[in-house]
């Protein structure tokens, strides 16, 4: 654990972020790439692949079940579908790392099958709540065996037939969401699921690409078992969870132009530039088009004067994963802002609430944790080495938030146990430095 921790980074105060980059491709939707390619009949093709240890953990798990995969080279990647009784029982537990996106969705796609398989993950998903998805699929007739504090390893076993259920989710949640929907491919009748907001809807985009149908009304979504999946060409746009870094350093930073190159924007996932244009972001969308089911566009962000608000509600479940960020750019707003309704952000890889305040406190700036949210007070990040270090606590977007505040802060920041952000963004400290970011990366 120790050598985890000592992976840091070390910023320097100041700088701008100019030019154009494109970050790494859509993490969300590269996983599901994986998942509906393999079940599928023929060979699909897949561009844009993240690269990072989480969706190469998806991509090994498929391969440890017999499907054949080539790659991936640059992100391209040629999946030989096994169709969807077709998968192999592995020879091993199958080990999800740090990706709770590849656990929940997986439990769903395997609560079907005809034979048993362990899903594991390192220490921090160890420790992430899987009850949300187990329980509904129990209602099901999935058999799931978990810890007996409901965490992973999780289990699965065999069953003569899944059943179709309608489920109210009681939180807005797209893993859970796409969980049920992968488990009643295989069930018997109609499954759907109604979700008290919108969340990310890549599960339905991709399976329709793939010829399944979905059926979609208003916050209802069903489908039916027993269908199959065509192999089709997927083209994964870059992911706007790891372009917000680079939306927040911009704003914040003096002097910084921009543009973020083919950046997902499924209206599901854009409430982090919703909430940077209230904030008074200057952001442009560029070339909208549309890539393999998913809109996209190039997005160019200038250095902005931000205000302090609150949030809206109705924006939480489009901007889950990039609060973090986020509360960076409130940090340096004029004023305050307030988040409520963000629950959920207690049962990421880490309590991103608490760890953020935590961070932000460090470098002299007013952060309250609530229950379901935080207030942070805008005003000047100083600095926070040594034993006044910033904590990722292993949290990928934790460790590249406060490296994106060294652009505001007054002194160095140094940010301790990083290594986690290859899992999701591989290459961010060169990307971030080739942009205009003073940063050092530190391997034990």
């Amino acid at each position: 654990m120790s050598s985890l921790i000592d992976h840091r980074y070390l910023i320097s105060p100041g700088g701008s972020l100019r030019g154009r980059l494109r970050v790494p491709g859509d993490k969300s939707i590269s996983h599901r790439s994986i998942m509906l390619s393999a079940i599928a009949e023929g060979r699909t093709q897949v561009s844009g692949f993240l690269e990072g240890a989480d969706a190469l953990a998806t991509l090994a798990a498929f391969r440890a079940m017999g499907v054949s995969i080539e790659g991936p080279s640059d992100g391209e990647l040629v999946i030989e579908g096994v169709g969807m009784r077709g998968l192999r029982a592995p020879d091993t537990t199958l080990d999800m790392g740090n990706s709770g996106t590849a656990m929940r969705l997986l439990v769903g796609l395997l609560a079907g099958q005809g034979f048993t398989a362990t899903l594991v993950g390192d220490d921090s998903l160890t420790r992430r709540p899987m009850r949300r998805v187990t329980e509904p699929l129990a209602l099901m007739g999935a058999q799931i065996r978990t810890s007996p504090t409901g965490t992973a390893p999780l289990t699965i076993e065999p069953v003569d037939h899944l059943n179709g259920l309608e489920y109210r989710l009681p939180m807005a949640s797209a893993q859970v969401k796409s969980c049920l929907m992968l488990a009643g491919l295989y069930a018997e009748g109609e499954t759907c699921i109604v979700e008290p907001e919108p969340t990310r809807d890549h599960t339905e985009r991709m399976l329709t690409a793939f010829g399944y149908s979905v059926r979609r009304q208003g916050l209802r979504v069903c489908l039916t078992g027993g269908g199959r999946l065509t192999a089709c060409r997927l083209r994964i746009p870059a992911d706007i969870s790891s372009a917000a870094f680079f939306l927040v350093g911009a704003s914040i930073a003096p002097g910084s132009d921009l543009l973020l190159e083919a950046v997902g924007i499924n209206p599901t996932r854009v409430g982090v530039i919703n909430i940077m244009r209230a904030m008074g972001a200057d952001i442009e969308l560029l070339d909208k088009r549309t890539a393999g089911g998913e809109p996209v566009a190039d997005i160019r962000v200038k250095s902005a004067r931000l205000r302090g608000i609150r949030i809206p509600v109705d924006q939480v479940p489009l901007a889950i994963d990039e609060f973090p960020a986020l509360f960076i750019a409130a940090a340096c707003a004029e004023g305050e802002t307030v988040l409520t309704g963000a629950e959920e952000l207690r049962v990421k890889e880490s309590d991103r609430i608490q760890v953020m305040a935590d961070g932000l406190t460090k470098l002299g700036i007013q952060a309250e944790p609530t229950p379901d949210g935080i207030r942070i007070q805008g005003g000047t990040l100083g600095s926070a080495t040594g034993e006044n270090a910033i904590e990722a606590h292993g949290d990928h977007r934790i460790a590249m938030s406060f490296a994106i505040a060294g652009l505001r802060a007054s002194g160095p920041i140094e940010v301790r146990d990083c290594a986690n952000v290859e899992t999701s963004f591989p290459g961010f400290p060169q990307l971030a430095s080739n942009a205009g970011l003073t940063i050092e990366e530190q391997r034990p």
